[in-house]
């Protein structure tokens, strides 16, 4: 049997020294289907985005990159429009059989926090071959906000697989037949379960948030704390369309309500490059248990992040905007997303990072 593996898979992996780290693992880093990977001590700036490429080490590569180097200890605030490579704490020796994805967490891509793991010899961002051995790395480049980071924060996450398990669209039938993936709009399955955009809510005419583009620098440790006005702009819609402005940055939500049942993993992906001007910005991890009626998750819709490019775009309610890809779990994890765990966006709706004051 492959799959994803689940939190006592992982938590086995830890023990076994498989997944090390510079510091002791901490309570709350393994989630049901993933793990949270902590920022190092140091960051570098560097010239431009890059991957190390067969053969060569990421180290290797600062020597042509880097612009200089400071410490996070005691906070250090990364600049918008600035790229960035921080050593994780974390680091990997897979068997042969192991693979794994990365994926920036919730909260972080609600932040336009582009955020992605480059490893030695990488030739793909956020993916790791089976076997490897070695540092990972996070590269990050801060699009809408500055903010203030330090040692140990979990920016992004990882998944480790055992073989391939992604559902055909037959199979992804049947079990949306059996357990009812999604609700508030049909099921539309192809490569995966394609999902809309909600710009009719049944309360109000608040549709989403834009991004302002000069605002001060967010904490990243600081939660509940911002006012959203400061730093984003309502969006509002009784028309049941909005026009995206090129380069800007929203925060939009499904039509539908999205449901992993507790022996899949789910993974969010662009539905089609070459629909229209825009992509939603940031695939997301989907743990066992979202949206899950036991795990307290009924309603729970996906949040959306969203780039416009080149040209002004409109954007029409129901319209489809993303796809959810499901994979199996390799076993059924001991701990599902938003069951006695914190877990900041069970049961959502159109929301914020938790960074930001409710209301």
């Amino acid at each position: 049997m492959t799959g994803v593996l689940a939190n006592q898979q992982i938590t086995d992996l830890m023990d076994r020294g498989i997944i090390a780290a510079d510091r002791a693992f901490v309570d709350g880093q393994v989630q049901p289907a993933s793990l949270d990977l902590r920022l190092g001590t140091v960051a570098y700036r560097v010239r431009a985005s890059f991957l190390a490429g067969k053969g060569r080490r990421v180290e290797d590569r600062l020597d042509d990159f880097e612009m200089h180097r400071f410490s996070l200890e005691g906070g250090a605030v990364l600049e918008k429009g600035c790229v960035y490579l921080v050593p994780l704490m974390e680091r990997l020796a897979l068997p042969a059989d192991i693979s794994a994805v990365a994926n920036a967490k919730s909260s972080t891509g609600r932040l336009d926090l582009l955020t992605r793991m480059i490893t030695d010899e990488g030739t793909e961002f956020d993916r790791v071959s089976p076997g490897y051995t070695g540092p990972l790395y996070a590269e990050i480049c801060p699009r809408s906000f500055s903010v203030l980071v330090r040692p140990g924060m979990r920016l992004n996450q990882i998944r480790f697989r055992n073989g391939q398990s992604v559902l055909s669209d037959n199979a992804l039938g049947a079990l949306h037949a059996e357990q009812t993936l999604v609700t508030g709009g049909p099921a539309v399955i192809s490569d995966g379960l394609g999902f809309s955009v909600d710009l009719k809510p049944e309360q109000g005419d608040l549709v989403g948030y834009r991004a302002k583009p000069h605002t001060g620098v967010i904490d990243l440790d600081k939660l509940g704390h911002y006012a959203p006005s400061e730093f984003w702009e309502e969006l509002h819609s009784t028309t049941g369309q909005i026009i995206l402005d090129p380069d800007a940055f929203y925060i939009l939500v499904s039509r539908e309500a999205v449901h992993i049942p507790p022996d899949y993993a789910a993974e969010m992906a662009p539905f089609l490059a070459m629909v229209g001007e825009f992509r939603v910005h940031y695939a997301g991890f989907f743990d066992p248990g979202f949206g899950h009626d036991a795990a307290g998750g009924t309603g729970s819709r996906g949040v959306l992040e969203v780039r416009c490019h080149e040209a002004p775009f409109v954007l029409e309610h129901g319209q489809i905007v993303g796809r959810l890809v499901y994979e199996k779990m390799d076993q059924s994890p001991s701990q599902l997303y938003g069951a006695g765990i914190a877990s900041n966006y069970q049961g959502q709706g159109l929301k914020l990072s938790k960074h930001f004051r409710a209301g």
